[in-house]
């Protein structure tokens, strides 16, 4: 075979290169196992049993058809291999292994304060992975101004605001990710608010990140602007206040203005 005329010169480069481009092409395989384990509740059921699961412990948990048994140890060793579980020897004497949760499942867990559950459902959703299939017509268009436009014909703001279970699961989703920015925020940078009287967060959603500030900085005025959708039934208090508004029409005045994340992904 004249592997020179392809610019690949040894068998071994040959196949790197395919091996590149499936590792490309399946990677796809990696976010929807993860999505499909959090909609089984996975973490969930090993952290209430409490202690490493066997297969057919899960199995039996998840009330799974014993047939697809197969298939859920496909599915969880794919998790293992992105270090989302681990194996754990029960049994020595008979080399029994189970199933246990790592530093990132307990990111997945329901109760879990600081979990990003919502926030990988969301980004995982259809509404936000389809526009990824549209990028190529996003880039041959001369007016669309998202991928999002060239495929529900309506901007992401503008969908969300007819359809209030989507706005639900963003705005959760953004909640989420924004607990642990407050944590960080409120006990490692405090010295970055001192001295500050008012804030402005902009696009600051329901006000997750906020509330914990105001919280931690009592004599800071906090105000939140976001689009009307977002903020309809936020109640504030003596030093936060929300206000309905688009940040590119106007922005109220304040000492600092506070900007966590304004467009989440380029495909909206």
């Amino acid at each position: 075979m004249a592997l020179s005329s392809n610019g690949i010169q040894s068998i071994q480069e040959l196949l790197d290169a395919q091996s590149h481009v499936w590792n490309h092409l399946f990677n796809f395989i990696n976010s929807m196992s993860l999505k499909c384990v959090i909609q089984l509740g996975i973490p969930d059921i090993i952290h209430k049993h409490g202690k490493p699961m066997t297969l057919s412990e899960l199995t039996h948990s998840l009330r799974l058809n014993e047939a697809k048994s197969r298939s859920l140890e496909r599915l969880m060793r794919i998790m293992i291999h992105s270090k989302f579980f681990i194996n754990v020897k029960i049994s020595q004497a008979d080399e029994i292994e189970g199933y246990w949760l790592t530093p990132a499942s307990h990111l997945l867990l329901r109760d879990e304060p600081l979990s990003v559950r919502p926030f990988a459902l969301a980004l995982l959703h259809p509404v936000f992975a389809d526009p990824w299939h549209h990028l190529s017509e996003w880039f041959k268009s001369d007016h669309d101004l998202t991928p999002f436009v060239t495929t529900y014909g309506l901007t992401f703001w503008e969908y969300a605001g007819q359809d209030p279970r989507l706005n639900c699961i963003f705005n959760e989703a953004m909640a989420c990710d924004a607990k642990l920015a407050a944590t960080v925020i409120t006990e490692d940078c405090r010295n970055v608010f001192e001295g500050l009287k008012s804030m402005v967060d902009v696009g600051g959603g329901t006000g997750t990140v906020v509330k914990a500030i105001a919280d931690a900085f009592t004599g800071l005025n906090c105000v939140v602007l976001d689009l009307p959708h977002v903020v309809a039934g936020c109640e504030g208090n003596e030093n936060l206040t929300f206000v309905a508004g688009d940040m590119f029409e106007y922005i109220p005045p304040a000492d600092a203005v506070f900007m966590k994340v304004i467009q989440l992904w380029f495909s909206i």
